[in-house]
């Protein structure tokens, strides 16, 4: 970058964009924590949009990222198999020898 237009840009006023977003951030993270900081853009922008704030869905997206937040994150229950040790059990048959020592001599099966 040139010298002059370095300091050119670090003059230059803010965009009429620059400003605008210096005002909408504080109104978006206001909502987001009286939302209990689980909502995504999705919400968000729906909620802006009630609150009487013009604001496009995009732009919600671009400023939340901006100001560090996001929605809250379904995951996956982790489903585990804990066998009940007082449960009965199939009888070991084979003595947890699985070798045979021929073909068709022996058959393990659920």
């Amino acid at each position: 970058m040139a010298p002059s237009s370095y300091y050119a840009a670090k003059t230059r006023t803010p965009s009429a964009r620059a400003q605008r977003d210096e005002e909408l951030i504080p109104r978006l993270v206001e909502l987001w924590e009286a939302n209990y900081r689980v909502y995504g853009v999705r919400k968000l922008w729906k909620a802006a949009r009630r609150a009487g704030i013009a604001i496009g869905r995009d732009q919600t997206a671009r400023l939340m990222k901006v100001a560090g937040i996001e929605g809250a994150r379904r995951s996956k229950r982790v489903k585990t198999t804990r066998p009940d040790p007082a449960s009965a059990r199939h009888p070991d048959l084979v003595q947890r020898e699985f070798t045979a020592t021929a073909p068709n001599r022996l058959w393990v099966t659920v």
